[in-house]
């Protein structure tokens, strides 16, 4: 019989082959997230895990998992394990090792061996030609792994053997002076090897054909992804660590520790010789004087909170312009117009203008709105340029929310005897406010983050005198003649957090003792800016779940 022929490991349970294969999934994890850390500086080429140099560590994982890969394409090849693999591991993954091949030997044949051009040309011509034959022209079993685990394995010896230490450097002979360093180099390499090998352990745990095609795709998509959303929260950690001790300085907790605020808003009516409103005095119970304080020579401790409440006033302004007027063209364009070159028209002009740079935006709104609001910078014009950049993407995301409501919803209503307009308050933008919170979410990350707009339109000086903030609300005056409604407050310039922290880096205001450690004190903006811009994520996010749950509801 045919199975008679077969050896005891095929005929057996073969659960063994795909732990092994497993664990050097795992172990590409494993060496990919190390490397990671290296490349960001959490963990130094230089220490030690376990009593062991993390550079020969990672030489010795290298060449275990290359070892690994190479076994397991020669194990399906001779019979060793039961797999499916196809005729040929393909043409994509077969330039690809040719590519990788290609550069291997055109640096050893260079950089070792001192070859010059035609030599190393032809070292690197040979090496991706034998890459290419071995990937393309063979089984999809030993042209996955061979390849993968030959450069994994040749990764790990150059790491062990001291080719490539810590201390090593390549200066390119380049007209500006540049070098790759081991910083960098290594774990690069290392971070790529991982990636191929775990592929090529991926495929071979699926037992090659379709089923580890998919498994390889799945594992490249995953460990890519892991590493994006590590670099982010990465990110967000270094801000914070470098960040923290300028933010709580002077720091304070208790009973009478907090300045008083004193709430007075008055409304000014015309025909009126007296001012109805309200006064209301507090006491905060802790201190924190970087958000709590301006900047002014007499300040123990200096802070930014002239400029936090002009950020804030910003987004709130841009808002409030945008996103009435985006859901109301959206709300056209879906509802009530044709489909025609009209909308196609509108289309590509939101997309454009949504990728146009925010200088633009800025010089659009220096020419036209500064001059109509006296000549003079002020949050009006910076409110209204940055509103102009937000109403792209809220009309964008808005008519694709209203587009994505069934037409099921919009017949029913009809069939009830609704109007058009009615169906459209009731039924069409209560099912599409989740999608449209979205859009402003993404939108006020944006905006709230912007410079150049500010640059042009907004901002009077890095450091508000004497450190007031903005006071919108209590700015609205009432009067008997046009306009009608006044608020000197709109017009005068005021900070924002991104433009002061672009003034203390790149213009290197910042450096006198009355602001104190100026380094601490531009990590320290950029934290509480970042921490501004996630605070109007997580409200825009609360929002967005309200809905959803009110309209499963």
């Amino acid at each position: 019989m045919a199975t008679d022929s077969r050896t005891a490991l095929v005929a057996g349970d073969t659960s063994g082959t795909d732990a092994v294969a497993a664990v050097a999934v795992g172990v590409a994890a494993v060496v990919f997230a190390t490397a990671a850390a290296a490349m960001f500086g959490i963990v130094s080429l230089t220490d030690t895990i376990l009593g062991v140099d993390v550079l020969l560590a990672l030489g010795g994982l290298l060449v275990v998992l290359g070892v690994a890969v190479v076994s397991f394409g020669v194990g399906s090849r001779l019979g060793y394990v039961e797999t499916q693999p196809r005729s040929s591991a393909g043409l994509v993954a077969g330039l690809a090792f040719t590519a990788i091949w290609f550069v291997t030997g055109g640096l050893v044949a260079s950089q070792t061996l001192g070859l010059g051009t035609a030599g190393w040309l032809a070292v690197a011509l040979g090496f991706g030609a034998v890459a290419f034959g071995i990937s393309t022209f063979t089984r999809e079993d030993v042209g996955s792994t061979i390849p993968a685990g030959a450069i994994t394995v040749f990764a790990g010896l150059v790491f062990l053997l001291g080719v490539i230490d810590a201390s090593w450097a390549w200066n390119l002979q380049w007209e500006q002076k540049a070098s790759f360093t081991a910083e960098v180099a290594i774990p690069g390499l290392t971070l790529f090897c991982a990636l191929v090998s775990g592929w090529a352990s991926a495929k071979a745990y699926g037992g090659f054909g379709a089923r580890g095609r998919h498994a390889g795709a799945y594992l490249l998509i995953y460990m890519n992804a892991l590493a994006i959303i590590a670099v982010l929260f990465g990110l967000v950690a270094f801000t914070a660590v470098k960040g923290f001790p300028g933010l709580t300085r002077g720091f304070e907790v208790g009973l009478g520790v907090g300045p008083t605020t004193t709430l007075e808003y008055f409304l000014h009516l015309p025909f009126l010789d007296f001012a109805p409103g309200f006064s209301f005095s507090f006491d905060w119970p802790f201190y924190l004087p970087f958000a709590m304080n301006g900047v002014g020579l007499l300040n123990d401790f200096n802070g930014v909170l002239p400029a936090i409440v002009g950020t804030i006033w910003l987004v709130v302004g841009a808002s409030l312009f945008a996103i009435p007027l985006g859901v109301g063209a959206a709300v056209f364009l879906t509802e009530y117009a044709e489909r025609g070159r009209f909308t196609q028209v509108v289309e590509i002009a939101t997309n454009g203008l949504w990728s146009t740079p925010s200088i633009v935006f800025g010089l659009f709104g220096f020419a036209f709105l500064v001059p109509r609001f006296g000549g003079n910078k002020s949050l009006l014009a910076g409110m209204l340029t940055l509103g102009f950049m937000l109403l792209p993407l809220v009309l964008i995301t808005s008519r694709e929310a209203m587009l994505a409501v069934p037409d099921e919803y919009r017949d029913a209503s009809a069939a009830l005897g609704v109007s058009q307009w009615q169906t459209i308050k009731s039924v069409v933008v209560p099912a599409s406010i989740p999608g449209i919170v979205t859009g402003v979410i993404l939108g006020v990350g944006r905006i709230a983050g912007e410079t150049a707009p500010l640059l042009l339109t907004m901002a009077g000086g890095t450091f508000v005198p004497g450190g007031q903030t903005v006071d919108v609300i209590g700015g609205f005056a009432f009067q008997a003649s046009p306009p009608f409604v006044t608020n000197p407050e709109l017009l005068q310039a005021t900070s924002a957090l991104p433009y002061q922290l672009w003034a203390l880096i790149a213009a290197g205001v910042g450096q006198s003792s009355n602001i104190g450690d100026a380094a601490a004190f531009k990590w320290a903006t950029a934290l509480i800016l970042l921490i501004v811009v996630l605070g109007f994520y997580a409200i825009g996010i609360a929002m967005r779940q309200y809905f959803r749950r009110k309209i499963q509801s």
